[in-house]
């Protein structure tokens, strides 16, 4: 029974063929494509405010040679909220629980963040290693410190989606698992079990999104130190 709650991370695959790329694949197959009317309809005029909305709240804090990045970082937020939705349906794989796949999504993104900085001005870039006004005593401590701090960030990046997901995930099938044992034997306590798990859906909705919305905005706030 305890192995068997974490068989929801392991990845599907079909004669021996792992589905994860289907998967992944699957949120662009869903979102309706533009036309060229005039007029769209009401799906697309929403989508299309979301997404502008979105862009323009994102990279209003930005130069404009950051908001190059436009294009790459919203496609990244629909990308990894609809993972993360279609993941809450049952019997579907979440692939964002994945460390790997966030690490992947992650460490490149970063790391062109940290090559654009270095380009572009390295002397504000290693700035950030060393803040002004530091005693002279501590100046190798910091250096390490905040060098340390440079490389965590992508690690960060991938634990927190993976961690927060993970734990969701875990939290609704331990409580659906119990209010399902309990229903024979004391139905009310099943009953105000069921009511705490729709209640926690709810919640793991919300999170699903500000997960997404958290890794694309800490990518934004990298790219807006180094720009």
């Amino acid at each position: 029974m305890t192995l068997s709650f974490f068989d929801q991370f392991m990845s599907p695959t079909f004669l021996g063929i792992p589905l994860i790329a289907l998967s992944l694949a699957l949120p662009w197959i869903l979102y309706p494509k533009p036309t060229a009317r005039w007029l769209d309809n009401r799906l697309l005029t929403l989508q299309g405010w979301f997404i502008n909305r979105f862009t323009q709240q994102m990279f209003q804090p930005l130069s404009p040679m950051g908001h190059k990045w436009a294009l790459l970082l919203t496609s990244l937020m629909l990308f990894l909220i609809t993972l993360n939705m279609l993941g809450l349906l049952p019997y579907t794989f979440t692939p964002t629980t994945q460390l790997s796949l966030n690490m992947a999504l992650a460490v490149p993104l970063w790391l062109a963040t940290v090559i654009i900085g270095m380009r572009n001005q390295p002397t504000h870039a290693l700035g950030h290693l060393l803040p002004e006004g530091t005693p002279t005593l501590l100046i190798p401590v910091l250096i390490i410190i905040e060098t340390i701090s440079l490389f965590i960030r992508p690690l960060a990046l991938g634990v927190r989606l993976t961690a927060n997901l993970t734990a969701g995930h875990l939290l609704i099938q331990l409580i659906a698992t119990a209010a399902f044992v309990l229903l024979p034997l004391m139905p009310t306590v099943a009953i105000l079990t069921a009511t705490l798990l729709f209640l926690l859906t709810l919640l793991e909705v919300a999170v699903a999104m500000i997960q997404a919305y958290v890794f694309v905005l800490l990518l934004s706030l990298y790219l807006q130190e180094n720009v």
